[in-house]
């Protein structure tokens, strides 16, 4: 490896998100920091934040200062449409001096399709979506499925009817798609559907359950049939109408029900579930978008519900819960409320060095970019189409490089890169069927791919032309700051940086694509922050 790029990682490798005390060159003021606004009181900006600063001034924690608006752009893309802004984006927003221009920026990104299709990876994820084993939904099912879930989102069905749309289905999964729900389970029993039912609705582990609650809870899934049809592994999804031993039943809550002579126990269980007085429905959806916008649960694990794992911040829990239910359970009004917090906008510098800053939300998680979103950014980046040929899902799958990979409809479409970085499995439905840790196949695969440095030598050739002159550098240096990390670089990177690229016999594109490779390496990129 070059000299030059080892002393440019030593500038700038998992250093940046970090320190708060580096200089923004954009602006020209040395002490002020390109990740956070000027220290202003911790003033609530919407009824999100007063539960969570007053618990942070219980347990003594000072919240972390608001981020800068380079953070916040790039933070909202990623969080809400998993992709890094454009360049323009980007310096169309410094540059806009609106004061409400986050707000405005929130309601534009929430009307992206790319919002849909984000989403529908998420909940895809939740909802087992995957052709092969062990899911088994085969092609045809998981295309349905997910076509199904990305047409609700962009429609933006109200959340209790997406649910109940699962719960009440029947026919065929290869033509209806909420029907899947009751085929993407390993096994199917009645117990083992309302386990999936508990998880993903609940958020609820029924395995801790005595044996008699989980039963009771079984019988309301117990009337569901499957049979085949003369299509290749399609399967019908019907509701036996054989009675019930008893009309009388038991809710998870403890409360009493009846199933009414020709009625369909899952209908019964559904009213039950959507009301707006159900202990679990409303808290265990909001939880689980913010578990999804900050990586940390209110309630964390986010699909672990017990009276022994507490909300962190019960209030806080509960006040959202309630909004979500006066919104109709509207997904995107939730996101709206979350994003325009002071909660949300918090720089992910801690103001004090104390042990639980970030499950207490005194600021923003750090966390890896999930393995799709990373792709995608490369190829935005890098202005390169991969698409994807696999053998699975059988009999072989061809999908077009116009896809990004977050519109990928099944993990079972192979990928070294995805499976590397830790896509989810979706073979249970927990949030951690994916894995955003850090390992060392990543880093050197960053460090020393091929494919990576072919990409960095084409994009550097729109810069073939580039002068001489300390301006012309500075506006290439500029460009690759803001297509890479949202910002303009601060003085201080800019002075390493030619400070670094003094040495004889070097030519100006090695000293660029050194630049490059090295801001890939840095946690400011790989990172939400």
């Amino acid at each position: 490896m070059r000299s030059f790029a080892f002393l440019l990682i030593s500038a700038f490798l998992f250093v940046a998100p970090l320190s708060a005390s580096q200089g923004d060159a954009a602006d020209n003021e040395p002490d002020r920091s390109p990740f956070e606004q000027p220290d202003v009181p911790p003033t609530p900006f919407n009824a999100v934040d007063p539960p969570v600063l007053a618990a942070l001034a219980e347990k003594g924690v000072k919240p972390a200062p608001v981020c800068s608006d380079s953070v916040f752009i790039r933070r909202v893309f990623l969080d809400v449409i998993g992709t890094v802004p454009k360049i323009d984006e980007v310096r169309t927003f410094l540059a806009d001096e609106q004061p409400d221009k986050r707000a405005l920026l929130i309601d534009a990104v929430l009307q992206r399709p790319e919002f849909v299709d984000y989403w529908s990876m998420k909940w895809s994820d939740t909802l087992r979506v995957k052709a092969e084993f062990p899911i088994n939904l085969w092609p045809n099912g998981a295309m349905v499925y997910h076509r199904w879930i990305r047409e609700s989102l962009r429609t933006n069905v109200s959340f209790d009817q997406f649910v109940r749309e699962q719960l009440t289905s029947s026919g065929s999964n290869f033509r209806n798609g909420p029907a899947n729900f009751y085929r993407a389970v390993q096994n199917r029993d009645a117990h083992t559907i309302a386990e999936a039912v508990a998880l993903t609705f609940m958020g609820v582990r029924t395995g801790p359950w005595p044996t008699e609650k989980r039963d009771q809870m079984s019988v309301f899934f117990s009337r569901v049939g499957y049979k085949k049809t003369a299509e290749w592994k399609e399967d019908i999804v019907y509701w036996d109408d054989t009675p019930l031993a008893s009309p009388d039943v038991v809710f998870p809550d403890g409360t009493s029900g009846n199933v009414e002579p020709g009625q369909d126990p899952r209908i019964v269980f559904a009213d039950w579930l959507i009301r707006p007085e159900n202990p679990w429905f409303a808290k265990n959806a909001v939880n689980r978008v913010w578990y999804w916008l900050f990586g940390i649960g209110i309630v964390q694990e986010p699909d672990d519900f017990r009276p022994d794992n507490p909300p962190s911040i019960p209030p806080l829990l509960d006040f959202l819960a309630t909004e979500f239910v006066k919104s109709n359970y509207d997904m995107r009004q939730l996101c709206r409320l979350i994003l325009n917090s002071r909660t949300y906008q918090q720089s992910s510098i801690p103001r004090e060095v104390k042990p639980n800053v970030e499950e207490c939300f005194a600021v923003y998680p750090v966390r890896r970019l999930e393995a799709e979103v990373l792709q995608d950014a490369l190829n935005q980046i890098f202005d390169v189409r991969i698409g994807y040929a696999s053998e699975v899902p059988e009999p072989f799958t061809m999908v077009p490089p116009r896809y990004r990979t977050i519109m990928l409809p099944d993990p079972s479409i192979s990928s070294s890169f995805l499976e590397m970085f830790g896509r989810a499995t979706r073979d249970s439905g927990l949030e951690s069927d994916r894995n955003n840790d850090v390992t060392e196949a990543q880093q050197l695969f960053l460090l020393n791919s091929t494919e990576v440095n072919d990409w960095s030598r084409r994009y550097l050739q729109r810069y073939r032309n580039l002068g001489r002159s300390q301006s012309d550098r500075r506006k290439a240096l500029d460009e690759i700051w803001l297509t890479i990390l949202s910002r303009y670089p601060t003085s201080v990177e800019v002075q390493r940086f030619f400070e670094n690229s003094q040495q004889p016999a070097r030519q100006q594109g090695d000293h660029l694509q050194d630049l490059i490779w090295a801001l890939i390496n840095t946690k400011e990129f790989l990172c939400r922050h």
